[in-house]
């Protein structure tokens, strides 16, 4: 069973670029992403989802807010990256 991953994001945004990176090379290379620069209504959802984080990315997975990514990498150095895309993912 693949990880339900959602993505909000920026493009311009170079963390959301690292993060999407840091996926790919866990083997993830499917996930929703929802572009909040020019979207009030998605940047509103993305605020309430996140707990009031402003700032981009705001990563979920499997229904678990991680954060951004400092906290997608600080979670994978911990080893609870891995246990929340599943053993499936691992590399």
């Amino acid at each position: 069973m693949k990880p339900n991953i959602i993505l909000y994001t920026k493009d311009y945004c170079p963390f959301c670029h690292r993060a999407k990176a840091l996926l790919r090379a866990k083997g993830v290379t499917d996930w929703i992403e929802v572009d909040v620069e020019d979207d009030p209504v998605q940047f509103r959802a993305m605020l309430t989802a996140s707990g009031g984080r402003r700032t981009v990315p705001q990563i979920f997975i499997n229904g678990t807010h991680v954060g951004g990514s400092d906290d997608l990498s600080a979670l994978d150095a911990d080893g609870g990256l891995d246990l929340l895309l599943g053993e499936e993912m691992l590399v």
